[in-house]
């Protein structure tokens, strides 16, 4: 799944995010290659979501960089000096980035269907015909071609997630970052999505997952990386993390949740 390569797809340096008096995110140094899985645990406000976040620049950090296939992310640097980009240059990098979040924000006036297709045209300049073809292979992808006709409240909550995996994916993204997608489903409707999930990480996709769901983590991520009071406290292959983890802090909340 991994492949090897001299620039990493995510690269990550001393990024730290405050929200007023609270620094969420410490200095986090992280790369993720090409095709890479890598899931990230962590207890309720250790800034597993804000350092998601940051790395599409839905927040914007207070210090250090962080680079997507060797582009800095929300800001420029020349002649020394680092200065932020404009809102449409933003807007363009983060046509790279696909997000797919706790909530399914699909439109609930618009089909499966139309769902889809809204960004691919609206924002790539896609043709209709070309976008709406490619919605339908990738409905057929998440399991959901016979629903393209269907509006999102006629969908349960499972099949609405992966409605929004399939719109995340209409954008042709280099990179997808996961943030909690099966925390708000019942429990009998997280493993079509998780079913999802994994097959696009057997396709090589690469993805930064912030989830509980352990079993995944041990199933499909190439490596799996901890997080506690805006620090990653230790990262390793599944089984090392899972099994053997070094750090205190990660054996007590592998304690309770395994």
């Amino acid at each position: 799944m991994t492949q090897t390569t001299a620039v990493p797809m995510v690269r990550a340096r001393s990024v730290r995010k405050t929200f007023g008096h609270l620094e969420v995110l410490k200095g986090v140094d992280l790369d993720v290659t090409p095709g890479e899985v890598v899931v990230v645990l962590g207890p309720s406000g250790s800034g597993k979501s804000t350092f998601l976040r940051c790395v599409n620049h839905l927040e914007t950090i207070d210090g250090g960089s962080v680079h997507v296939d060797g582009e800095l992310i929300g800001f420029t640097a020349s002649g020394g000096k680092v200065r932020h980009l404009r809102k449409r240059d933003i807007t363009r990098q983060r046509r790279e980035i696909g997000m797919v979040f706790q909530q399914f924000n699909l439109f609930p006036h618009l089909t499966v269907l139309q769902n889809v297709v809204e960004a691919p045209t609206g924002v790539r300049g896609e043709s209709r015909a070309e976008a709406r073809a490619r919605a339908g292979d990738l409905l057929a992808k998440v399991g959901l071609a016979d629903k393209a006709d269907a509006y999102p409240r006629h969908l349960s909550g499972g099949q609405q997630q992966r409605v929004a995996i399939a719109r995340a994916l209409a954008m042709r993204p280099k990179l997808m970052l996961f943030d909690e997608p099966t925390s708000a489903l019942d429990p009998e409707l997280v493993g079509d999505v998780l079913d999802t999930m994994k097959t696009l990480a057997e396709e090589g996709l690469t993805m930064i997952v912030v989830t509980h769901e352990i079993g995944f983590a041990r199933e499909v991520a190439d490596r799996v990386v901890f997080m506690d009071a805006g620090v990653i406290v230790e990262t390793g292959r599944p089984a090392d993390i899972l099994d053997a983890p070094k750090n205190e802090r990660t054996k007590a909340f592998l304690s309770k949740v395994l």
